[in-house]
Parts: structure tokens; C-alpha cells; sequence
């Protein structure tokens, strides 16, 4: 087995334990649990992070998967992977400063930027896992 066979699939399975993370968080900070949701948090920005080192590796070593769907899912998928791209490079540094603003303790400044922050790392994490799902469950 190679890189290429079996990174994209580890990719997923990170992607789907950050949303599951992301969930948790959530509903942890709604129920006043600041610490839970602290943990929480670390942890899919550790998952995000290993998902984060396993996708460069993949991309660096492996050729471009085109897409094989045709007809109506095309641009529907082409349209989901552009809104993917675009929100990954603007929800990293948005997690980051969020993420320091949290730990430093910084309250009403990180839930400003975590209202932001939030929905585009789960939208980001969520449509990662539906182009995984599109690029993989679409037969040739």
C-alpha cells in the first residue's frame, strides 16, 4: 500500500472525528461547561492539525484524483470544493487566533471571533468529508 491509497481515507476519518469534536465543544460551552469545552476544542485542533500534516503528505506525494461523476453532481461537486478551499485557508487563521484568544482567557474577544470561527471550521470540516465522499463513492 501506498501513500495514495490509504491517506485519503485517514482524512476522513479525521475530518469526522473533528466534527465530532466541534459538536461536542458546542454543546459543552451552551451548557456552561468551559473546561469540557476546553478539551474539546484542543482536541480537534490536534485532530485538525494531524489532518492538516496527513493531507500535505498526500498532495506531495501522490497525483491529482480527478473527480468521475458526471451529469448534475459535477458542478455540484466542483461548486462544494471551490467553497471548501476558499473557507480552509480562511479558517486557519481564524482557529489560530481564536484558539489563543481562548487560552489566554480572553472571553469576549474569543466568542466574537468563535461565532465566525465555529461555523466555517465545521462547514470546512464537513464539506472536506462530502468531497471525500463524492471523489470516492462515485463509480467510474
Amino acid at each position: 500500500m501506498n501513500s495514495a491509497s490509504i491517506l485519503p481515507h485517514l482524512n476522513a476519518v479525521l475530518n469526522g472525528i473533528s466534527i465530532v469534536l466541534l459538536v461536542v465543544a458546542r454543546v459543552m460551552i451552551a451548557r456552561g461547561d468551559i473546561e469540557a469545552h476546553r478539551r474539546a476544542m484542543l482536541s480537534a485542533l490536534g485532530v485538525s492539525a494531524l489532518f492538516l500534516l496527513s493531507y500535505i503528505a498526500y498532495h506531495v506525494t501522490s497525483p491529482i484524483f480527478v473527480f468521475r461523476g458526471h451529469g448534475v453532481v459535477r458542478p455540484i461537486y466542483y461548486t462544494l470544493l471551490v467553497s471548501h478551499v476558499i473557507l480552509a485557508a480562511v479558517a486557519l487563521p481564524l482557529i489560530l487566533v481564536t484558539a489563543r484568544l481562548g487560552l489566554k482567557r480572553v472571553v469576549p474577544r474569543h466568542r466574537r471571533w468563535a461565532r465566525w470561527t465555529w461555523p466555517i471550521w465545521m462547514y470546512v470540516s464537513v464539506s472536506g468529508l462530502a468531497v471525500y465522499l463524492m471523489l470516492y463513492g462515485i463509480e467510474s
